[in-house]
This record gives structure tokens, sequence and C-alpha cells, in this order.
């Protein structure tokens, strides 16, 4: 026989896991109090049951079979906290069908699978929680679905990768090789030990999927992001960044434009003012522009066992609110059928400035030449900065651009290369905050 409470299972007994647990247990008496009824950690599923987590359960709540919580009448609460695709969307879809309601952090799942999920959750009446998705202890789904949601939301610039973030401060301050940083952020912790959603930008681009949807009210769309990350940057990018006024991001941009919005993840160099341009270490921010609620730029922890915990239950709650005051649709409200009418940008269509460095050797005409080709291509320059003077040997020759046309440049530097003065490939990054 159920109890009045709220009955939660959680798959996964990892970090967030372990956080997640943390939190109901320690929290039990004051979050009843809030909510006016029990939260009840009923069962958590996990293949490890053996290793420590430091939280001590009752006998029988840690097992190994997942499937006994997804079938269990009494629990009406799935936390999936296992993270990757299968099997978390098997047993997200399994569950929802057997009319629980979801909380999870996966937003790899949900960016590539989240208009199946979400249709489904709607099909059977449940609701999905995911707030911790994205920016780990920052409410940024909540802001954008709820406190903003009378709002024209515009430009969204994100800085929404831990792991990436500390990289490239510990570059910017110590100039430091990125592979001896990524090392070093792999022996702390903050990198996993195969790095590549994080530095790749993949991780990044997950989660602008799931704030753009929200926010423009477009279908999930992963596959559109424009993605690149961090491993071509350098201490020498780093310091004529300096010398210019900037700092180099890894920024997750959603900019709406018209009928359409770009979606693209890559290195950036933001102006040293912009308030973005100050979040380091392994902190994460969102800026976000709001027509009627002005900017706003919310900061914090992105990722961890207790600030994603955090998140989590912050999630259990409003569902066990809803339960309780017999509300069902709140947390569905996803506009999954994605008709706002707005399509995302081709990449070669944005338009913004552009940072270039290449190596030139130091002879008459060679800029004459390269300013030529930028010429034909309708790409202005800004501003240069050459590095020494060694006759007949390659030096370092760096271009700033005025707004430009992604095509347009990507077709110069291709002729740039060609060059016989140009020593090895041009390095190119793009620019928010310049001048246009």
């Amino acid at each position: 026989m159920k109890n009045s409470g709220i009955a939660v299972g959680i798959i996964g007994f990892g970090t967030v896991g372990a956080g997640t647990a943390k939190i109901l247990l320690k929290r039990q008496k004051e979050i009843q109090n809030k909510l006016g009824s029990s939260v009840e950690l009923k069962g958590i599923a996990d293949l490890d049951t053996r290793t420590d987590r430091g939280i001590k359960l009752r006998k029988g709540v840690l097992i190994k079979d997942a499937k006994k919580l997804l079938r269990d009448p009494d629990i009406d609460i799935i936390v999936e906290l296992i993270g990757g695709i299968r099997p978390a969307k098997d047993f997200i879809l399994e569950a929802i069908q057997r009319g629980k309601h979801i909380v999870t952090a996966n937003k790899a799942l949900l960016a590539e699978h989240g208009q199946e999920i979400f249709g489904a959750a709607q099909k059977h009446g449940v609701e999905i929680g995911f707030e911790a998705s994205v920016a780990g202890s920052i409410p940024i789904i909540k802001v954008v679905r709820e406190s903003l949601i009378g709002n024209r939301i515009g430009n969204i610039y994100g800085i929404i990768n831990g792991t990436a973030n500390y990289i490239l401060t510990k570059m910017t301050d110590e100039g430091a090789e990125f592979t001896a940083v990524l090392k070093e952020a792999q022996e702390l912790g903050y990198a996993e030990a195969d790095p590549t959603f994080d530095i790749e930008g993949i991780d990044s681009a997950h989660k602008l999927t799931i704030l753009a949807s929200l926010a423009y009210g477009i279908p999930i769309s992963f596959r559109k992001v424009y993605t690149e990350g961090i491993t071509k940057i350098t201490p020498l990018d780093i310091e004529f960044a300096s010398e210019f006024g900037f700092k180099i991001k890894l920024l997750a941009i959603a900019k709406p434009s018209g009928k359409e919005v770009e979606l693209r993840v890559h290195p950036t160099m933001v102006q040293e003012r912009m308030p973005i341009a100050g979040v380091n270490g392994v902190f994460n921010a969102i800026f976000v522009e709001g027509d009627a609620a002005g900017d706003g730029l919310y900061y914090g922890k992105g990722a961890g066992e207790m600030p994603t915990g955090s998140a989590v239950v912050s999630d259990i709650i409003d569902i066990a609110r809803n339960i309780k005051a017999g509300v069902s649709d709140r947390m569905r409200s996803f506009n999954i059928s994605g008709n706002s009418g707005l399509t995302v940008k081709k990449m070669e269509d944005v338009k913004t400035c552009y940072y270039l460095r290449m190596s030139a050797l130091d002879k008459p005409g060679v800029l004459s030449k390269i300013s030529g080709i930028l010429g034909k291509r309708n790409i202005s320059i800004e501003s240069m900065i050459q590095k020494g003077r060694k006759k007949e040997k390659a030096v370092s020759m760096v271009i700033m651009t005025h707004e430009a046309r992604e095509k347009d440049m990507m077709k110069a530097l291709k002729e740039i290369r060609a060059l016989k003065v140009i020593s090895g490939k041009p390095l190119y990054l793009r620019v928010e905050g310049g001048n246009a």
C-alpha cells in the first residue's frame, strides 16, 4: 500500500546520483515542511553496489536491476542519471509508458532524441524535469521557460562547459600549452579520461540545442549546430587576443535574425569589457537578452556532485508539488512541434568579425597580396599586428577584420593558404563584440 508521500527511484549512482541522494536524505525534513508532503528515496539502481559513496542507505534501497524501479507501482518519479544514449533512452521511455514522471540530467539524450522523448511524455501525460541538463546549478531552464516567458528572447551567449573554460583560463593565466593543461585537468578530475565531448564543443552543442529549442520554439536541432573545439588554440593566440583587448572563450551562441536563428559553438574572441569575458575556471555563465527584462547574466557552478544534484532535486520537488496539486502538464510544455517559423541558419551565411593569424615571409608586397584577396571577397581589415622582422623568414601576422560572411572568409583563406609567401595553415577565430 503506497503512503501519501512522493516516491522517487534513481537510476545511476555516480557523481550526480550520489549528490542527489545526499540532498534528498539530508534535507528530508526541510523538503517535507516546504512541500507539505514527504519525498521518499525508495530505490537506487546501479551496477556497482559495492563502492562506498559516503551515504548511509536503508537495506534494500541500492539494487542492481533498474527494471525493478521502473516496474514498481509505488514509484512516482524516475530520476535517470546514468548518461549516454542507451540504456538511458530505453529506461526513460519505459518509465513514461508506465506513467512515471521523469527527471534527467542527460543533455546528450535530450539533444539527440528529445523529440521522441517529449512526444512520449505528452502522449502519456507525464512531466519531464531537465534543469540539470544545462549548466548544473544555474537555473537557466526555469529562467528561459518560466521567468522570461513574456519576452522575445534575443541573443544568447553561453560558457556552458567547465572543462573547456578551465583549460582556456589556465592557458590565459599561465601561458601554458593546451596539452599540458588538459593533462592537469584530467589529473584534477575536471576532464574525463576521454575529453572529446568537452574539448571539441560537443557537450556545449548538446546544451545549446536544448536552450535554443526552449528560447525560440524551434525543433530540437543538434545536427544543425555548427560545432568546433578548442584544440587549435595556442598561447600565442591568447597573447595576441590580449593585445587587441580580447579574451578567448568557448562560446555557445544563438542569434535570431528575421526568420532564421544562428546556432554555433566555437572558440570565440570576446572583448574584455563584456561580462562573460570575466567568467573563469570551471564556472559557467549564460548571457540572455530579453526584450522586456533586458540583459541578464546567469552565473554559477556548471557541474559537480552537489551543484548538479541541487538542480536534480529542484526538478523532483517541482514535479512532486505538481502531483500534490493535481497539475500534470506545467513542466511538459516543451514546443516539440517547432511551429515558431524559425529555421536554423546555415553556417556559411553567418556574418561575424574575424581574427586571422598566419606565418608570412617578411617581404615587400605580402600584405598587399593578402589584403587584395580579402578585398575581393568584400572583407575589410580593421587592424593588424606583425611580430618581429626576420628577412626571408616567416613572421607572425595577425589581422582583425570587420564583419564578413563565413562563406566569403573560407574562400579567402583558401586563396591565402595557396600563396607561396604563406607558411603553414592560417588560423582563424570568430569575434564577438568587435567593430562591425
